[in-house]
This record gives C-alpha cells, sequence and structure tokens, in this order.
C-alpha cells in the first residue's frame, strides 16, 4: 500500500493503480514544505470549479486534463495529512462539502451545455446517492464483524468548524441514516446472512464507481466531447444498483437447512 493512503476493505481500482501512486510523487515533493492539507482541498476545489465553467465553454480538453488533475489532488490531500499527523475533523468536513460543491458545478455545467436540466439534475441525486452508498456500505461492512470505525479526529470547537459540521447533518446525514435504517431493515426482515450481505463483493459492487471513476469517465466522454452521453451513464447506474440489490439479496437469503 502507499504511505499515507487511507486503509480500506475494498479499494477502487483506478485510485490503486494509477491515481493513489501518483498522488504520493505530488506528497513527497510537498512534504518538506509548508502546503497543508486543507491548501490542496481548497486549489482541487478551483480546479473542479474551472473545469465546469471550461465544460460550459465546451473547451473539453482541458476540462478533462483539469478533472485529472483534480483527481490526483485529491488523493494527495488525505496522504499528506495522515503523513503528517494533520488529519483534522475539519479538513474531512472541508474536503467532503467541497467535493459535493464542484460536483453540484459539474452537473449545473453539464445541465447548461446540453440544455437537458431535468436529466442533469436526476443524474446528479444517482451520482451523490452512489457516493453516499459507497460510504455506508464501508460502515455496515465494519460493524457486521465486529470491527471498530476509524476514529476521526476532534477538533476544538470553532464558528468555522459549527458551520461544516451543521452542513454536512444537513447535506449528508438524512442519506447515511436512510441508508442505513434501509439496509438494516432489509436483512432484518429477510433474515439475510449479514456478513453475506455486506461483504467485499457488496463493497465491491459500489467502490468501483466511486468520485475517482466517476471523474475519469466523465473526462472520457469530454475527450469525445460528448457531454450528454456521461449523464446517460450516469444514469444508467441507477438501473445497475438495482440489479446489484437483487443480487446482494439473493446470495445473502440463508439455505434451508
Amino acid at each position: 500500500m502507499v504511505p499515507g493512503a487511507k486503509a480500506r476493505p475494498v479499494q477502487e481500482f483506478l485510485n490503486l493503480v494509477l491515481y493513489r501512486p501518483l498522488a504520493h510523487l505530488v506528497v513527497r515533493l510537498l512534504l518538506p514544505t509548508p502546503v497543508r492539507p486543507h491548501h490542496l482541498v481548497l486549489f482541487h476545489t478551483f480546479l473542479v470549479l474551472l473545469a465546469a465553467w471550461l465544460v460550459l465553454r465546451e473547451e473539453d480538453l482541458l476540462a478533462a486534463l483539469l478533472l485529472q488533475v483534480k483527481t490526483v489532488l485529491d488523493n494527495a490531500d488525505g496522504q499528506l495529512a495522515r503523513l503528517r499527523g494533520e488529519v483534522t475533523e475539519l479538513g474531512r468536513y472541508l474536503d467532503t462539502e467541497l467535493d459535493f460543491l464542484g460536483n453540484l458545478c459539474l452537473f449545473l455545467a453539464l445541465g447548461g451545455r446540453t440544455g437537458e436540466w431535468g436529466k442533469a439534475l436526476l443524474a446528479f441525486l444517482v451520482f451523490t446517492f452512489v457516493q453516499s452508498y459507497d460510504f455506508n456500505l464501508e460502515r455496515l461492512y465494519r460493524r457486521a464483524r465486529g470491527l471498530t470505525e476509524p476514529e476521526g479526529a476532534q477538533d476544538p470547537e470553532t464558528p468555522l468548524l459549527a458551520l461544516l459540521r451543521g452542513a454536512y447533518r444537513l447535506l449528508f446525514l438524512p442519506q447515511d441514516r436512510g441508508i442505513a435504517a434501509l439496509e438494516a431493515g432489509l436483512a432484518g426482515r429477510l433474515g439475510l446472512d449479514p456478513r453475506r450481505f455486506w461483504d467485499e463483493g457488496t463493497l465491491a459492487g459500489v467502490v468501483n464507481l466511486g468520485l475517482t471513476t466517476q471523474l475519469f469517465f466523465l473526462g472520457v466522454f469530454l475527450v469525445f466531447r460528448q457531454p450528454g452521453a456521461y449523464l446517460t451513464f450516469v444514469l444508467l447506474q441507477g438501473g445497475y444498483l438495482g440489479l446489484w440489490y437483487l443480487w446482494r439479496i439473493a446470495r445473502s437469503i440463508p439455505s434451508p437447512r
């Protein structure tokens, strides 16, 4: 594993083979400098906002390139924080919420570019739901095995931290609770094997639809000047998730004795 990389039960393939090693090269250059993890967060957020503007201007190749640089730096900020011992609660909220802002701006740009606002909004909702599912299934995987969740840093209370924590609770907490309730309720009603329902195969089904993979494919579609096709690609993931869910249920029903 790349030093400083986040330990996960199942890794996103493109992160593992491409973006995380590239990020580590960046981190090695930054370790002796005064650059802090939150500087990288702010900078890669600027890059994704600039990419969204370029999508509107139909400068697709440059937008695609910036999205890949953004992904490298998005990996680098966490690595830098862990290697320096600078993991903070503030940084976690800042990274998550600025990613949300960047994603929203990208889909607004895709809607403006294509004129298909309804399609872009629905695609953004599917996109956000997939990211939330990825996060929550890893938590359920750990709980099903009695594993403790990694403890997050606790920062001193500040107005900025309170603001970011409140924004997180508004934007993400309802999704987290809804997914956890759906998963636990279904597993209980159907008597599903929890270690099977929440296993590595389950995680692999969504981890490779993570943000890194999404921005990689958006870049590919932009290279071919097909932003509308990317919206279709995201919407098709909704159908995939339905089939994946049925597969999870079928494989987790205990065999009759």
